[in-house]
């Protein structure tokens, strides 16, 4: 094991997670930050698939990282071969990182999803093997508010078919069956992040919120939460969806749930595609129960744009094509210039602190464990990463190799069964750095060892 000299790009790492962590952080301002890293920044391979925002690029390549970067998903086969070298890959939502995949990914340390969701990855086997998964879970939330709002409004005066026929050259002037949004009912299941902001947006248009959640919450303006599922149905002329993917959502929107919707009543869902039953939505939307409905996600979709979105992909794709007053969009919700920029830098500079200090704050799979900054003063110094299965006596035996050793500080914490451990060392050489590495990696609690130096 070589040392080499700190990068030469300027990282400047965010705030913590509470007002301790940025205190720390603002503390050691003044002494410029000493930046880690592994190995020598050139050697960091990095892959980014589906377009990911020149924002988050530019962060990785100031950095000296090998940047490859792809504007499409890959196959399966494909990405296999492709994820063999590399440390680093930031994904969207198409790109499916299986334990097929990531078990050939024998340099990977960190994964980034560059949207909201992370059921596109194995998230539980990534971290049974040390790898951290980080995503962007606030920095859509506005724009796909905006989309549902917009669909409201389009839905209530049937903007999609009147547009649609005046491009074929049709002139069909009606009232009936159009109305206003001010004084409906918006019914909003799950009030997290979009469905809070969301909630606001209705409210300055004159609506009236109620919302239903798996857990009790404070609600913003005049909103109110209901008890059930069915009240919510029962009770909202407009019901949109704003869920996780999971297997209490799956189908969560059903034909019982239909049933139970307002006649003429109308469904948006811009969460996941596995939450409605599609077929079960057609034939309602068939027999006139629903005046309308909008869709952005769907349970199978495109790797790439083009004619994909048929009866190959979805085997009910084009009767769903064929219904009236249905807006059907491609997964957009998140897709506007702000959100795309403001997902790259999050979750770039996410990817950063964990390659070149081992931050773990915002990780979906890892404990979160932060340490402050080594500072430019602190010449000599390591710190040692352990991420490991979490089993009684490993610190005992860790702290074993470390003791020997000035530990400046040291942090430590679990999830389930896997437990990250961060010491900074003082007064090392090569050598020694060598021999800790080593000594951690001959464990038989070990899952990944770093140093970073």
């Amino acid at each position: 094991m070589s040392l080499s000299k700190s990068p030469t790009a300027i990282f400047s790492p965010s705030p913590g997670s509470n007002d301790a962590s940025r205190w720390q952080r603002g503390n050691t301002a003044a002494a410029a930050a000493k930046q880690l890293k592994p190995f020598a920044t050139e050697d960091i391979k990095i892959l980014l698939l589906e377009n990911v925002n020149q924002t988050a690029r530019d962060i990785l390549a100031a950095q000296g990282y090998q940047v490859d970067f792809l504007k499409s998903s890959l196959p399966e086969d494909e990405l296999v071969k492709r994820i063999r070298d590399v440390h680093v890959i930031g994904i969207r939502s198409k790109t499916q990182l299986t334990a097929r995949v990531l078990r050939e990914a024998r340099n990977l340390i960190v994964i980034g999803c560059f949207c909201i969701g992370t059921n596109q990855v194995d998230t539980q086997y990534a971290a049974q093997h040390g790898i951290a998964v980080f995503n962007s879970p606030f920095s859509n939330s506005r724009s796909v508010a905006e989309l549902v709002i917009a669909e409201v409004i389009a839905l209530a005066r049937q903007l999609g078919d009147r547009s649609n026929e005046l491009h074929k050259g049709i002139w069909n002037k009606v009232s009936s069956g159009c109305w206003e949004i001010r004084g409906k009912t918006l019914g909003i299941i799950g009030y997290g992040h979009i469905g809070s902001q969301l909630s606001v947006l209705a409210e300055a248009m004159g609506m009236t919120v109620i919302f239903y959640d798996a857990v009790n919450l404070m609600a913003l303006g005049t909103a109110k939460q209901v008890p059930t599922l069915e009240a919510l149905l029962g009770g909202a002329d407009f019901v949109t969806c704003h869920v996780p993917e999971l297997p209490e959502t799956h189908n969560m929107i059903g034909r019982l749930q239909f049933e139970q919707m307002k006649h003429g009543s109308y469904l948006i869902n811009a969460s996941r595609g596995s939450v409605i039953d599609i077929p079960a939505l057609i034939d309602v939307m068939r027999s006139s129960k629903l005046a309308g409905a909008a869709l952005d996600v769907y349970p199978a979709e495109p790797g790439g744009n083009g004619d994909y979105f048929t009866n190959d992909l979805n085997h009910w794709a084009e009767d769903l094509r064929s219904l009236k007053n249905i807006i059907l969009t491609p997964h957009i919700g998140g897709s506007t210039e702000e959100a795309q920029s403001a997902i790259g830098i999050e979750v770039g500079e996410a990817l950063v602190r964990y390659v070149n200090e081992g931050c773990t704050l915002g990780a979906v799979n890892l404990p979160e464990v932060n340490l402050r900054s080594l500072t430019m003063e602190e010449d000599n110094h390591v710190r040692v990463i352990y991420i490991h299965h979490n089993v009684p006596g490993v610190l005992r035996k860790v702290n074993e190799i470390l003791g020997d050793h000035n530990v400046d500080k040291q942090t430590t914490d679990s999830r389930g069964d896997v437990a990250y451990l961060m010491a900074d060392i003082s007064d090392v050489n090569a050598s020694v750095i060598k021999d800790l590495y080593d000594r951690l990696e001959g464990l038989s609690s070990r899952i990944m060892t770093r140093v970073l130096y």
